[in-house]
């Protein structure tokens, strides 16, 4: 289940005997450990219910003791139980003896008014960490309740943005929503945090502007380098150059800016060549390829891949070789060189 399912199953039904928590996601599970020891321990009981054990330290079956023990200090008790992966058993195959039979045993007959919490952040949800996470599954196969801690989509981003932003009644139109999500890389923790720092910047009531965001939240120079990709993809030079000036005044370290320019551009030829024309489009195959993708970042690939034509495309993927072979130089001025560079790319019907 997701976090949401499980904040309202907790509201409905109250806690459970057990739980497994997996995933790297750090806000939405600091907000279900919130809400299930104020569900499961009276505010009189939240100091001496609660119980903390790692499974680097302790052993699987001193937890589940602790568990059945009675404590004479609360009626009601909270196990929170750290590196669950921990109690893997390190060959492979090993997933049904001795814990997993100890585990399933004592959720037979659970303890009365006691919660154990098994937590593992340690490996993600795709690539090399899905197979392991498994592993992590498959031993705790008798946990019925399992919350899944996920990096947040971009939907999910952009939701937890006008949410945060309502609670604080600040007014964010749909560009800054939008550049603040891609410009914090859709981290929950960090959006939180920001729209915290610009609710006490703006007010309550105040309207968040794009000059707030580059003010006051970190790597928000990535904003303008964002909009140097839509204005090269548009064609514009007038804007691009504009774009460029702020970058060099910032201090920008410009070989990282043409990687993501060569990024953008190889994304956009990659589109094209799979037919891609609308944001929506492009989104969808690039997550479907495993590629994650922020809905304003399809959309700068849907201007690319609509204003140039492939030939340009490939042509633009050699500028950026050779100007970031220049900054390399002995020494080089990265203006003129970075000049150069959108000069010829905007240049009408470059293919060089």
């Amino acid at each position: 289940m997701t976090a949401e399912q499980f904040l309202r199953e907790l509201g409905r039904s109250g806690p459970a005997a057990a739980y497994l928590f997996v995933g790297p996601e750090a806000y939405q599970r600091r907000r279900c450990r919130q809400a299930l020891m104020e569900a499961a321990l009276p505010e009189e009981e939240r100091e001496s219910g609660l119980t903390r054990h790692d499974l680097e330290e302790t052993t699987l079956n001193a937890v589940l003791d602790d568990a059945r023990s009675f404590s004479l200090f609360s009626s009601r008790r909270l196990l929170w139980v750290a590196g669950a992966e921990a109690a893997l058993p390190r060959r492979l195959g090993g997933e049904d003896e001795p814990g997993t039979a100890a585990l399933a045993d004592y959720l037979k007959a659970p303890s009365p008014g006691v919660t154990v919490v098994f937590d593992t952040a340690r490996y993600g949800m795709e690539g090399d960490d899905k197979a392991k996470l498994e592993r992590v599954r498959k031993f705790y196969a008798a946990i019925p309740a399992v919350v899944e801690f996920a990096p947040l989509g971009p939907e999910e981003a952009r939701a937890l943005v006008r949410e945060l932003a309502r609670l604080r009644k600040l007014e964010i139109g749909t560009a800054e929503l939008g550049l603040l999500v891609e410009t914090l890389g859709g981290d929950a923790g960090r959006i939180a945090a920001e729209i915290e720092k610009l609710s006490l910047f703006a007010g309550p009531g105040g309207r968040v502007t794009r000059e707030d965001i580059a003010a006051l939240v970190p790597d928000a120079r990535a904003a303008t380098l964002f909009a140097l990709v839509a204005a090269l993809g548009r064609g514009d030079r007038e804007r691009a150059l504009t774009a460029l000036d702020v970058l060099l005044r910032e201090g920008e370290y410009m070989p990282l800016a043409l990687a993501f320019l060569g990024t953008q551009f190889r994304l956009a030829l990659a589109a094209q060549e799979a037919g891609l024309r609308s944001a929506q489009q492009i989104q969808a195959h690039f997550t479907k390829l495993g590629i994650r993708i922020w809905r304003d970042r399809a959309e700068q690939v849907a201007q690319t891949v609509n204003a140039f034509p492939r030939e340009r495309l490939e042509g633009a993927i050699r500028l950026v070789f050779g100007a970031d072979r220049a900054l390399r130089d002995a020494r080089p001025d990265d203006r003129v060189v970075l000049e150069q560079f959108v000069f010829r790319l905007t240049a009408a019907g470059s293919g060089t």
